[in-house]
């Protein structure tokens, strides 16, 4: 990996870690203070239904996030590389996990077609989360900004998390200290 970062610093490339997450409409329950003797109770209906969320974030602490209501596959990658793009300017360092769908063939017919002028693609080592800032985002997401929201249905909890990460974008000191709990330099 050191050697994609020098890489992406000769030919200033804006590095771009992204990894991928589950929503369910379950709530991540924290502690939280009650008044004594009144324990408090959370009503949620178990179900399977998730959103499914693929993020990218920048060292300056620029966060781009597509969420949808089903499981992602590789078009969905690819369609979100298109956005890394549309959104980024200059040529980029996409760094992430080993995840079969990054190394899918629709992801490298992407490439092939002219995807790969602006994109250089990195991998973290095996079994690394430690070293993907992105995964600080979701702790964030899950354990501080809906820790305890019970929602009733996918809508409701689309519109939470798009209200958390609304919050979330507006704290740079969150998004960079991702970075530099992973052991990455802020530009």
């Amino acid at each position: 990996m050191a050697s994609a970062s020098s890489k992406a610093r000769e030919e200033e490339r804006t590095v771009v870690w992204v990894d991928e997450s589950g929503f369910y409409p379950l709530p991540a329950v924290v502690r939280t203070w009650a008044p004594r003797g009144e324990t408090p109770i959370l009503h949620a209906l178990l179900t399977r239904d998730h959103l499914s969320v693929i993020s990218g974030l920048t060292p300056e602490g620029q966060l781009l996030m597509q969420v949808q209501e089903r499981s992602l596959r590789a078009p969905d990658v690819v369609r979100f590389l298109r956005h890394l793009l549309r959104h980024i300017p200059g040529p980029l360092l996409v760094i992430w996990d080993r995840a079969p769908i990054h190394r899918a063939q629709v992801v490298k017919d992407f490439l092939a077609q002219g995807g790969a002028a602006r994109l250089y693609l990195a991998q973290l080592p095996a079994y690394a989360p430690e070293l993907n800032p992105d995964e600080g985002i979701w702790q964030y997401l899950k354990r501080v900004e809906l820790r305890n929201v019970c929602c009733d249905d996918l809508a409701e909890l689309r519109l939470e998390l798009r209200l958390a990460t609304a919050r979330l974008r507006h704290k740079y000191a969150v998004l960079q200290g991702c970075v530099t709990g992973c052991g990455y330099a802020v530009q």
